[in-house]
């Protein structure tokens, strides 16, 4: 079933990507941030009351807990990259960079967690950076005027701190039901999330939101509970070298939708990448 799970996480992760950039037109980066987690929050500890998951922290280990705060530290991290990033470019540019993350967690995964790197999912990795450089392609100047480079840095920071994720999250599942520690991790990425808004003086951008994008805001965070609850119990049973590659096969629901929602075209070379990243991907699943 894990597999499923896996498979359920890229599809609500692809949605997130469109209805998160549909969010912040407008809407600061940081703020929007902090507004989804929110959503996030209340969905997850809402499942963990339907699903009656063990509650409280006696239910949960010292060192579990520990992984989860970081793992909650690195998502804040990530998502704050990421949604700066999703500003700043285009979806079809933003996403190939962030789901590249799965080369580190691979390898972070071989160092840390001693799971084999075979033939197939080194050939996978090769293909997935190839891929991922080629659909990293200059943009000329638009009817906006606002294409800069300065987006790939935030999308770069966002893949490192996403691999991060994932590694300290697999070790934070270990001993706990999925459910709750997804709850607890949450907590942490709005601590954090909030915390920016104040420290960064965007307070008063609150009031600023226009009401459209906070509804994809919302959208974009109950997409994500839904990703994360599907993520964390496929990472719980399966192991993270596999399940990391089949998450970010949502990058083919993300440049579908950007496609149909937001009229981002492909270019022959990105299309190119595209096929290798997603080929990559699936190669690494049969080793």
């Amino acid at each position: 079933m894990w597999v499923v799970f896996a498979f359920g996480s890229a599809f609500f992760a692809g949605l997130t990507a469109i209805l998160a950039k549909c969010g912040v037109r407008r809407t600061d980066s940081t703020v929007a941030t902090a507004i989804r987690t929110a959503v996030v929050l209340a969905f997850s500890w809402g499942m963990v009351f339907l699903t009656r998951a063990p509650f409280g922290l006696g239910a949960v280990g010292e060192r579990t807990l520990l992984f989860l705060i970081l793992s909650g530290l690195a998502t804040g991290a990530s998502w704050l990259c990421y949604f700066r990033a999703l500003q700043l470019g285009d979806v079809n540019k933003v996403t190939p960079v962030d789901k590249s993350s799965t080369v580190l967690t691979i390898l972070l995964a071989f160092i840390l967690l001693g799971e084999p790197v075979g033939v197939y999912k080194a050939a996978g990795l090769l293909c997935v950076g190839v891929g991922t450089y080629l659909m990293i392609e200059k943009k000329a100047a638009g009817k906006s005027g606002r294409e800069t480079g300065l987006w790939l840095p935030y999308a770069l920071g966002s893949a490192v701190f996403a691999s991060l994720t994932a590694i300290l999250g697999k070790l934070g599942v270990s001993g706990v039901d999925s459910n709750l520690a997804t709850a607890i991790r949450t907590g942490v990425v709005l601590v954090m999330a909030w915390v920016m808004v104040f420290v960064t003086g965007k307070a008063a951008a609150l009031r600023a939101v226009p009401r459209e994008e906070l509804g994809f805001i919302c959208l974009s965070g109950l997409a994500t509970g839904v990703s994360w609850l599907c993520y964390y119990r496929a990472l719980q049973d399966g192991p993270a070298s596999v399940v990391v590659p089949i998450d970010k096969l949502s990058i083919l629901v993300t440049v579908a939708f950007s496609g149909l929602v937001l009229h981002e075209k492909l270019s022959g070379k990105a299309a190119l990448g595209l096929a290798l990243l997603t080929g990559g991907t699936l190669v690494m699943l049969r080793g």
